[in-house]
């Protein structure tokens, strides 16, 4: 069943305003699955660019690797965007870095003051505890690329005691009860922003901004192929790794895709030690391979230029 939630009502006549193309139509509901779900199906139906789902809760919410996302109705903003695009397939999972570079932006003018950062490749972190997540999802008509869903969970108010360590809120770092219609206004004039640029030139045109909120810069992180120091986020999207320890020479640098790995946080570690080598250029669906082809005195290169195909989570 469909309902207005009451303090999001107004998002509509805000959106106006704006003259933003995202958000109409803005289809507002108590319960769904998820909202990935509603914009998936209604693509398949022909839906136009723009429309977008917000609901109070979802049973089956999902972030990137299937990882479930729980948040009571009324504590989140849970918001999914059909975004009808031509943008040439290696663009798809930059998408989700320009989302999660608007996320970024819209929670940073709702709580004035605090260092929100896009923790690669689809976080928004405060003090490296996670505040939203961004899920992009390709609809496909064989190896065409009709739509891209945007799903974006935001939390606002509280979130679930047992992620006390790992998580935040808007609210909870801000200080004032957050406007959530405010919130979904300026999520929707950023991701129109954002994802436009990144959809004409590629994840280049924002760049220098991601550099400025990188949480990961300067970092230590590891993964199953090794541990370095993470240097930046290069023109493809690709995460740069300098490797201090694995299965590659220790100092070299590795590019890594959202689906390749999953990076984590690992001890800190010398950086300006690691600076001295060459280079390895790791693609995220290359990467075992690269690794394996390493032992042969063959660094993946011939990797490095390859995708995500669309339809796969990011």
């Amino acid at each position: 069943m469909t309902r207005a939630p009451s303090d999001l009502e107004r998002a509509r006549d805000l959106l106006t305003e704006r003259g933003c193309a995202l958000g109409s139509p803005l289809v507002l509901l108590d319960e769904t699955t998820s909202t990935n779900d509603e914009a998936k199906r209604a693509a398949k139906a022909g839906a136009a660019h723009g429309a977008t789902w917000v609901a109070e809760r979802q049973t089956a919410g999902r972030g990137r690797q299937g990882r479930a996302w729980v948040a009571a109705p009324g504590d989140a903003l849970l918001v999914s965007v059909l975004v009808r695009t031509s943008c040439p397939q290696a663009y798809v999972p930059q998408l989700a870095l320009a989302a999660g570079l608007a996320a970024r932006d819209a929670v940073a003018l709702a709580a004035p003051g605090v260092d929100v950062r896009v923790k690669w490749p689809n976080d928004v972190v405060v003090e490296g505890r996670k505040l939203a997540g961004v899920l992009v999802e390709g609809v496909s008509t064989g190896a065409r690329v009709d739509a891209i869903i945007v799903g974006i969970g935001i939390n606002v108010r509280a979130f679930p005691p047992e992620l006390a360590e790992r998580a935040t809120s808007i609210d909870r770092m801000g200080g004032a009860p957050t406007d959530r219609a405010a919130l979904l206004v300026e999520l929707l004039v950023a991701l129109e922003r954002d994802l436009g640029l990144v959809a004409a030139r590629g994840v280049a045109a924002v760049r220098a901004r991601l550099a400025a909120a990188d949480a990961l810069l300067g970092e230590s992180v590891a993964s199953d192929a090794g541990a370095g120091v993470a240097v930046g986020i290069d023109d493809d999207g690709r995460l740069v790794v300098r490797e201090t320890t694995g299965r590659s020479r220790a100092g070299r640098r590795a590019r890594f895709t959202s689906r390749a790995t999953s990076v984590r946080a690992a001890p800190r570690v010398d950086g300006a030690a690691a600076a001295r080598d060459g280079r390895a250029v790791v693609a995220r669906d290359g990467l075992r391979r690269a690794v394996r082809g390493a032992r042969r005195g063959a660094v993946g290169g011939a990797a490095a230029g390859r995708h995500q195909p669309p339809g796969q989570h990011v």
